[in-house]
């Protein structure tokens, strides 16, 4: 029943930084993850970075060191710190909640363009 919105993203250059966010329209605290996925055009969606209820933070290879989730449960919120973005980052990102990941309720996405 859980409402997700994104914001956040733009057009940003190689090598600078963008910071996504998720409101979500009740608490997500009880959810076993809360998650971001991305497409790019053309492309089967994949999944960026999750973190559990239990607080764990986990990446997928391509965006390890370079990008950070987190949670803000007082706020019903999420975020996507990404530093260091690269032209292969280009793509819609979607915010994700749910008692398993890339299921439950999804956001409209927001578009994130790196490019010079």
């Amino acid at each position: 029943q859980v409402r997700l919105v994104e914001s956040g993203g733009g057009l940003v250059q190689p090598g600078g930084s963008l910071r996504l966010s998720c409101a979500a329209s009740r608490s997500i605290s009880d959810f076993n993850y809360a998650g971001w996925f991305r497409q790019a055009p053309g492309k089967q969606r994949e999944w960026v970075a999750y973190v559990t209820r239990g607080g764990t933070n986990v990446y997928a290879e391509s965006v390890k060191g370079r990008f950070t989730i987190s949670r803000d449960n007082a706020n019903n919120a999420v975020y996507l710190q990404m530093d260091s973005l690269k032209a292969e980052d280009t793509a819609t990102y979607y915010c994700n909640t749910g008692p398993i990941l890339g299921r439950g309720a999804w956001g409209q996405g927001t578009q994130v363009t790196v490019s010079s």
